[in-house]
């Protein structure tokens, strides 16, 4: 698994790319009530704001931190939002990319580097 500095986390298996927040940046924004998916078949660019996670505190932009198009997303998030809440990295991803430019994962940080980050912030 690697992770943007926006505190995205991404976990690449061949040219999919498969999204979701960090346990840290949930955290941080406290119970998520409400998410807007992107739209399957979108081609996205890294960096770009493709959905919107709101919570009782703020209402966020969550970046892919991978160009390509959209070919799936976690749309049971929609109906119930427990995944996301209790295990946003592993059953409360977001969304799935087909990666246009894996020299984009160079970008990314390992778990080591991305501890450092949220310490210090």
């Amino acid at each position: 698994m690697k992770f943007s500095s926006t505190h995205e986390w991404v976990e690449i298996v061949g040219d999919i790319a498969t999204i979701g927040v960090t346990n840290f940046g949930r955290m941080h924004l406290g119970e998520i009530v409400n998410i807007k998916l992107p739209t399957i078949n979108s081609d996205i660019k890294a960096n770009e704001a493709i959905c919107v996670l709101e919570s009782n505190k703020a209402a966020v932009d969550i970046h892919s931190p991978m160009s390509g198009k959209i070919i799936e997303i976690n749309d049971k998030l929609e109906k119930d939002l427990k995944d996301l809440n209790t295990s946003a990295e592993e059953k409360g991803w977001l969304f799935k990319v087909k990666i246009t430019d894996p020299k984009e994962e160079n970008n990314l940080m390992d778990l080591d580097e991305y501890e450092k980050k949220v310490s210090s912030d």
